[in-house]
């Protein structure tokens, strides 16, 4: 089959080689021109990608995405080891805590590796740059989809794509995997009325950021999760490639007061409050100013309604096809996983069963992670603004009654910080995780003695009087 894909990010490279390795002919389309740089260094100093506002931003690699790699693309990880990446376990830095008893055999599971964006691209455009069977053909902006004969009455069928310069690429399959900005579904749109399946959620998150380098002092060992909540902030810290790491302070996009955190010196402060990653910044040397990202729109675009497909010839992955809040790094292992439902869905289909396998596969693998964080991302704005009014946050929703209890509570017993890690991990869906016996009386009767913020308010007052 010949398959075009639309974006060269992590997504549309791994999907192709998928793809490739399965026999199939990929060309993959990219709106930014220029490629890699001949090493993950310099892609880090000197790559520039227009087309991704968080290129340079903190990145993670979750241990689901590591183990996908593993299996399916051991080349990158490889690639990943010679460009400097780093090793480390996401719950390494819990196992001296005394409630939890030290390392477990199957605590490998949760490895992972730290790389900085750019360099993780780096690696995976060199393996695809040279894997058979795949062309890559940077400074191409689709300008129009190209039409056939459709096995629905009244369906639009894909057959190629019409690029900014006049050329038609014929293809058996679009895939777009041209992420969160993807243009597709308004070029779609101008094809004729075709049912409008977005659903639509405010995400309202302000990401401030710092990348730093080790100065040599060797890099920070990690004491906790890399997440933390506060009452109206979060905080994270993220190993990096290289001997380098980010930290990050996420707040309500509606919350002005904490804007002053665009400035170094209140963000410097803002950080010292959490003592689990001050030492980070004290560490290292800034690599970077203040780096501000917004997050908009939660959005999810199926293709598929009411059982039938909207439109065939075309499917949409990664963040095309939904998003996720950034803050937990789902991105990667998201698009991966559904680079791989697509490879194995797409051998012997006709389009309509394709579609409708495709997106099957998706309802039952991905979406749950998507809700999951869908409505996590509501109720944590509503407990900001709460909080921010000097109100406690009460809701009757058990879902989040349990997550609190259990992010209150994580650190306190081996099995509650294996089940936080393996659902924010990806190892997991948290359905899966909470319908062990016993968990859910466990999360909240140590979740009830482990209050989440012990004195409301409190920060609040020290965080504002820090970077005031």
């Amino acid at each position: 089959m010949n398959v075009i894909v639309i974006g060269a990010g992590p997504t549309g490279l791994a999907t192709a080689m998928l793809l490739a390795g399965h026999g199939h002919h990929i060309t993959v389309l990219e709106r930014d021109p220029d490629g890699p740089s001949s090493t993950g260094l310099e892609a880090w100093q000197s790559w520039e990608r227009p087309g991704v506002s968080q290129f340079r931003l903190p990145h993670v690699m979750m241990p689901r995405a590591l183990a996908l790699l593993r299996q399916e693309l051991p080349e990158v990880v490889a690639e990943l080891e010679t460009a400097g990446a780093r090793r480390h376990n996401m719950i390494a830095g819990t196992w001296d805590l005394p409630a939890l008893g030290g390392r477990l055999p199957e605590d490998h599971r949760y490895e992972t590796m730290a790389a900085r964006r750019p360099v993780l691209e780096f690696a995976l455009a060199t393996i695809a740059a040279r894997t058979p069977g795949i062309t890559i053909r940077r400074g191409q902006t689709i300008a129009r989809l190209i039409t056939g004969r459709s096995p629905l009455p009244g369906v639009p069928h894909i057959t190629g794509v019409e690029t900014r310069n006049g050329e038609v690429l014929h293809a058996d399959l679009i895939v777009d995997a041209s992420g969160r900005n993807s243009q597709i579904p308004k070029i779609l749109a101008e094809l004729g009325p075709i049912r409008d399946t977005e659903e639509r959620a405010a995400a309202g998150f302000i990401y401030y950021a710092r990348h730093y380098r080790d100065n040599g002092n060797g890099l920070p060992e990690a004491t906790h999760w890399p997440l933390t909540h506060q009452e109206t902030i979060t905080a994270g810290t993220l190993p990096g490639d290289n001997g380098t790491w980010s930290l990050i302070l996420v707040a309500s996009s509606r919350d002005h007061d904490l804007r002053a955190l665009r400035d170094a010196s209140a963000w410097d402060r803002a950080i010292e409050l959490f003592p689990e990653y001050a030492h980070w910044a004290r560490h290292g040397e800034p690599l970077t100013d203040v780096q501000v990202m917004s997050a908009g729109q939660t959005r999810r675009r199926d293709l598929v309604a009411d059982g039938l497909p909207v439109v065939t010839g075309l499917l949409a992955l990664g963040d095309a096809w939904a998003t996720t809040n950034t803050t937990f790094g789902l991105g990667l292992s998201m698009g991966l996983t559904q680079g791989a439902l697509l490879r194995d869905a797409i051998d012997a289909q006709d389009h309509i069963k394709l579609s409708l396998a495709f997106a099957q596969a998706l309802e039952t693998t991905a979406a749950p992670y998507y809700r999951a964080l869908r409505d996590w991302d509501a109720h944590r704005l509503a407990e900001i603004d709460s909080n921010i009014s000097g109100e406690q946050y009460e809701t009757t929703d058990p879902a989040w009654q349990i997550i609190r209890a259990l992010d209150a509570a994580k650190l306190s017993h081996p099995d509650l910080v294996r089940a936080y890690a393996q659902v924010g991990s990806m190892l997991e869906p948290a359905e899966q995780v909470l319908a062990r016996p016993g968990l859910i009386d466990l999360i909240m009767t140590l979740g009830a003695e482990a209050s989440r913020y012990p004195t409301p308010g409190l920060f609040r007052r020290e965080l504002l009087t820090a970077i005031g």
